[in-house]
């Protein structure tokens, strides 16, 4: 399932940034029950040239790889609960919602930290 997929949703269910919390918080549960990656747990990609500073470079990147992603995820978590809506204290007119604002920058909800996420995760 891709985040696109997510956001298609009916109207009247959860919200873009809920529906994001929840599609990083579930790459955060995934990579805190992976199994810790190492040369024995993950087929390296073979080389062409036996380069020992390539290969080391690789182990690198999969042993770090589990931990990065879950603080990767957790500064994503951070960002959407700055960045989340509040009412902008404006009358509306009709049955129109009244307008809302980002709680971090003050632009108008949904603010472009939270578009580009979406569009970037997609």
């Amino acid at each position: 399932m891709s985040i696109s997929d997510i956001f298609t949703s009916a109207a009247g269910q959860l919200d873009d940034r809920e529906r994001l919390r929840i599609y990083i918080e579930g790459i955060r549960e995934r990579a805190a029950k992976a199994v810790p990656w190492g040369p024995d747990t993950v087929g390296l990609p073979p080389q062409a040239a036996e380069n020992a500073l390539l290969r080391i470079n690789d182990i690198a990147f999969y042993a770090n790889a589990r931990q990065e992603i879950m603080a990767f995820a957790d500064f994503c978590l951070a960002l959407l609960e700055t960045h989340g809506p509040r009412d902008a204290g404006a009358l509306s007119s009709g049955g129109a919602p009244p307008a809302q604002r980002c709680r971090c920058c003050m632009l108008r909800w949904p603010c472009p930290t939270l578009r580009e996420m979406a569009r970037l995760l997609d």
